[in-house]
């Protein structure tokens, strides 16, 4: 389904965008709350599974872009922006009047978000238990060597990193001293701008961003375990069609079927150094079993990769 104003020419999308952005902004605190939060992990897909959501008919994303949100997927308001307030950020999401419309259709409109800083940040978990606690949550974890060696490599290509891997791992811990105490409180702290006072933590974080059980277990601490849904990268990428199915039954979704399954946001690159990725094997195996033990689930990591080459499968 198209929504009626993507069928408009581009200039008059264009044109009528003020109008709506104020439009959303008078009718913020009738909007309702994300239904459903793809809170991470960064480079492990995030961006495919929001867009196989999105092509639902019952599922809404972020609408109404602000000057202060880069990218349409990704709000960062319980990371970055907290102080803005919720009738800031229910301004992106569907009127209640909408979800009612749906419900007397016998529909269930979901909204959501993802913005894969969530996972990683400590203060975001007792955030969103604050704002939204029902909300249904959906990690999606990756090999941590895979996901650190693309995170990497998706900093090269946008200028941010100038070491190499090895020095960029090398760097982390100095990069990341006393980081993460100060961001408990630094919702109340950003400038106006919003922008990230520690830049390091949300992208330079290649190690610590795949220790994944100590990341989950801040987030089962304000959430019970039927809340979360864990999405293996692996197969997500084998199997999309059967995972797409289990997260609309997550969500409470009716079943929907998708012609294709194209992989987003991938980019191809080398492979990493036999001798780095047995180092960075070895520092994972234990926090990776740590996650195995947590979730009550085994993982393949370390057994195969997965290359940064564009995959497009049809579901079966």
């Amino acid at each position: 389904m198209i929504p009626r104003m993507a069928r408009l020419p581009t200039p008059v999308r264009r044109a009528a965008r003020p109008a709506l952005k104020r439009f959303r902004h008078a009718t913020r605190s009738r909007r309702m709350l994300p239904t459903f939060l793809i809170i991470g992990a960064q480079r492990a897909g995030t961006t495919s599974l929001f867009d196989y959501l999105l092509r639902h008919p019952d599922v809404s994303g972020p609408r109404g872009r602000d000057a202060m949100v880069s990218w349409s997927k990704e709000i960062h308001f319980f990371d970055e922006k907290f102080g803005k307030g919720v009738d800031w950020y229910r301004s992106f999401f569907p009127l209640e009047a909408t979800r009612a419309r749906y419900r007397r259709r016998g529909r269930n409109l979901q909204a959501g978000e993802a913005t894969p800083y969530y996972m990683f940040h400590p203060a975001v978990p007792a955030r969103v238990a604050e704002t939204v606690p029902d909300v249904k949550l959906i990690a999606i974890l990756r090999d941590p060597v895979e996901r650190a060696y693309s995170h990497f490599q998706l900093n090269r290509r946008k200028g941010r990193e100038k070491l190499s891997f090895e020095e960029a791992l090398a760097a982390e811990p100095e990069r990341l001293k006393d980081v993460e105490e100060w961001l408990h409180g630094a919702a109340e702290e950003l400038p106006p701008s919003g922008r990230h006072r520690h830049p390091h933590h949300r992208h330079r974080a290649y190690l610590r961003r795949g220790l994944y059980a100590e990341q989950l277990e801040r987030w089962l601490e304000r959430f019970p375990r039927e809340q979360l849904l864990v999405v293996q990268t692996e197969k997500l990428l084998a199997a999309p069609a059967e995972t797409y199915s289990e997260v609309l039954n997550f969500l409470g979704l009716r079943d929907w079927r998708l012609e294709t399954f194209e992989a987003r946001n991938k980019k191809p690159y080398a492979r990493i150094e036999p001798e780095i990725r047995a180092r960075l094997e070895e520092a994972f195996a234990e926090p990776n079993a740590r996650l195995e033990r947590l979730l009550g689930v085994s993982f393949s990591w370390g057994t195969h990769s997965v290359d940064g080459s564009s995959v497009t499968r049809r579901s079966a």
